[in-house]
C-alpha cells in the first residue's frame, strides 16, 4: 500500500504498562515496537498517544472499594471496566516503551488526565463528547488517512478506529503493529465494529 502526504501514523500507547512485566501488560505487546519503528519510516507525519492516569483514577479498580480489576461498573458515562492501576503520570509505567522511536513524532497527545472520566479513544474521552483536540490538528495539517497500531487492539486501538471513522477519516488498521487484551470476547466484538464502521485492515506495510 503506497503511503501518502496527507497520511499519518497514530502509534496508541505504546508504554511500559501495557507490555510485558507492566501492571495491565498485554501478550506480546512489546512485538509490536519493532513492527512500528520499521513502518513509522515511510510516514512523513507521526502521532503518539500517551495513557496519563493521575494517581487515584476512577477507573482504577482500586479506587472502588471491593471491587476487583476487569469487573465493570456503571460510572455517569456508561459502563466502565476497571483496571489494575497503570500508567499513572510520571512514573515509569507510563513511559514509552524504551526501545519505541519517538524523535519523529510531530504531536503526543496524553489521555485520560481527567481523574472522573476514562479515555480509550485518541480523539474522545469515555464520554463519547470530550475531545481530545487530535480531530482538529489533523485536519487543520491537512491529514486526511489514519494509518492505526499500538495496544490494545481491542480497547484504545478499536476506539481510535470507531471515532477516526466517525469523524471522517479513512482509517487503515496494521494487524501486525497491534496486540490485543481480548477480554471475554472483546477482540471478535472490535473486529465487527470496526469492520461495519470501514476501517481497512492490512497485514502490514512491508
Amino acid at each position: 500500500m503506497q503511503v501518502r502526504d496527507d497520511d499519518v501514523l497514530l502509534v496508541i500507547d505504546v508504554q511500559n504498562d501495557f507490555c510485558p512485566s507492566g501492571a495491565l501488560a498485554v501478550a506480546d505487546g512489546d512485538a509490536v515496537v519493532p513492527v512500528i519503528n520499521r513502518v513509522a519510516e515511510r510516514f512523513g507525519h507521526v502521532v503518539l498517544t500517551q495513557d496519563w492516569h493521575p494517581a487515584g483514577h476512577s477507573s482504577f479498580a482500586s479506587s472502588h472499594p471491593g471491587s476487583a480489576p476487569f469487573e465493570t461498573i456503571s460510572m455517569p458515562y456508561g459502563q466502565q471496566t476497571l483496571w489494575p492501576d497503570h500508567c499513572v503520570q510520571g512514573t515509569e509505567g507510563a513511559a514509552f516503551h524504551p526501545h519505541l522511536k519517538t524523535e519523529r513524532a510531530e504531536l503526543v497527545i496524553r489521555k485520560g488526565f481527567r481523574s472522573e472520566i476514562d479515555s480509550y479513544s485518541a480523539f474522545y474521552e469515555n464520554d463519547r463528547r470530550t475531545p481530545t483536540g487530535l480531530a482538529g490538528y489533523l485536519r487543520e495539517r491537512g491529514l486526511r488517512r489514519i494509518f492505526l497500531a499500538g495496544l490494545a487492539t481491542d480497547f484504545c486501538v478499536f476506539y481510535s478506529a470507531v471515532d477516526a471513522r466517525r469523524l471522517g477519516f479513512d482509517v487503515v488498521l496494521i494487524e501486525a503493529g497491534c496486540r490485543a487484551i481480548d477480554l471475554a470476547g472483546s477482540l471478535d466484538a472490535a473486529a465487527a465494529e470496526m469492520a461495519a464502521a470501514g476501517v481497512q485492515r492490512v497485514d502490514d506495510l512491508g
